[in-house]
């Protein structure tokens, strides 16, 4: 019996120090893809896995549990790694702890279930999110209103919204497209889009999917959204009850001195805004800076802000990176004011020189949302009609890098925060 403990014992420890890791790297010297890497977790998660995200370190690196098939995935994707031994991996995870080190290691449990917000006929590189979530090969489902009506949005850890116009104003495009076939078609299949859904208007359809949108966020999912989806969606909310559209979008007179009647509590993220009432301008509010920032294409950066890793693991996942300083790019939605956002809401990335933020973040209820400013991070003006964005030439991007933060936040294990 002796002689069996002592194999076993041995055995056992044989396999603690032969036990290994794939060490998943995402600084800027030795990862090829950063955007596939998140991939590779996600793939990892699916397959039940176990994976650390090491905040801090090396760019916000990951580490994951050694299956060849995941060794086979990150060749085949082109994603740097190393197999590192159990010892190796407990010494990176001591250094971690330290409590002189600004980094934590998360654990990642579960990959989230993903639903993207768009009209089923556009284009799929028409938004930046469902184009870096088809590179990295992260599965996800197309919904839109009818799917958002009826409650489904309760099968989904994670919504992304499309650049949207939740306003019923059409994306304020009538000032410049009015007379284009594309936006005649539009505004002819939302209204049937509406009437099919029992809404008179598509101002009223919008607004109802907008309280669904967040009521799902106040029962703790998560909700991420870019340019105008993330203005319009708020001024949507602030304005129920009274009628911001004029006649050209809704076929009636917007409602008297409406901007006295908005009401500031009920949005997520913005506050004091002023509405922009000409409908040939192609502005929502006062939020967006797009057309007060002066900034020349060649100096148009965002930095990202430090936050502490042990205490604020949530700021510090979202802004996972392997650089501070982030390339700017425009959108309708650009960035916003900093006088217009709420006092409890988090600046993530910010351009201090013109008062702007472009990356913020908060909760609402148990749920968690992120605005993002911009269209795409690799496109500086995206306009109508513009060529798709091939991401394999831009595989190590900072801003995509910054979606996919928030698309992987949803999978870590919730811990309590410190106070």
């Amino acid at each position: 019996m002796k002689k069996l403990l002592t194999i076993l014992t041995f055995l056992l420890i044989s396999n603690s120090i032969w036990a290994s890791f794939i060490y998943v790297p995402m600084d800027h010297d030795n990862q090829k893809n950063h955007l596939k890497a998140y991939g590779i977790v996600y793939y990892s998660l699916e397959a039940g896995l176990k994976a650390k995200w090491l905040l801090n370190y090396d760019g916000g690196a990951f580490l994951i549990e050694n299956n060849k098939a995941v060794e086979n995935e990150c060749k085949i994707r082109g994603v740097s790694y190393q197999v590192i031994s159990d010892a190796k991996s407990q010494l990176i995870l001591q250094e971690i702890a330290s409590p002189s080190s600004n980094q934590d290691a998360v654990t990642l449990e579960k990959a989230p279930k993903i639903a993207v917000y768009s009209p089923k006929d556009k284009m799929p590189w028409d938004d930046a999110v469902t184009m870096v979530l088809t590179y990295a090969e992260i599965p996800f489902d197309v919904i839109y209103d009818a799917e958002v009506l009826a409650d489904k949005l309760l099968i989904y850890e994670w919504l992304h919204l499309h650049h949207e116009d939740f306003t019923g104003q059409y994306g304020k495009f009538y000032g410049s497209y009015r007379a284009t076939p594309w936006y005649i078609e539009g505004k002819k299949r939302a209204e049937k889009l509406a009437n099919e859904l029992g809404f008179n208007k598509v101002s009223e359809e919008k607004l109802a999917v907008a309280k669904k949108i967040r009521d799902y966020v106040i029962g703790g999912g998560f909700m991420f959204a870019m340019c105008s989806a993330t203005d319009s969606f708020d001024i949507a909310l602030s304005a129920e009850g009274v009628d911001i559209a004029e006649a050209m979008f809704d076929g009636d007179a917007s409602t008297l001195n409406y901007q006295s009647k908005i009401n500031f509590n009920k949005t997520f993220a913005f506050k004091d805004f002023n509405l922009v009432k000409s409908p040939k301008t192609y502005e929502f509010s006062s939020i967006d800076m797009t057309r007060k920032r002066k900034i020349p294409k060649t100096s148009d950066y965002f930095s990202l802000i430090e936050f502490s890793a042990k205490w604020d693991p949530v700021p510090t996942m979202l802004t996972q990176n392997h650089t501070i300083l982030v390339k700017g790019f425009m959108g309708q939605t650009t960035s916003f004011d900093r006088i217009t956002i709420k006092t409890n809401v988090l600046v993530l990335g910010e351009n201090k020189t013109n008062r702007e933020a472009r990356y913020i973040h908060g909760t609402k209820g148990k749920g968690m949302f992120t605005f993002y400013g911009g269209h795409d991070p690799e496109d500086y003006t995206h306009r109508v009609g513009d060529p798709k964005t091939e991401l394999d030439l831009h595989p190590t991007s900072p801003g995509y890098r910054l979606i996919l933060n928030n698309v992987l936040f949803p999978a870590a294990k919730k811990k309590k925060q410190k106070t």
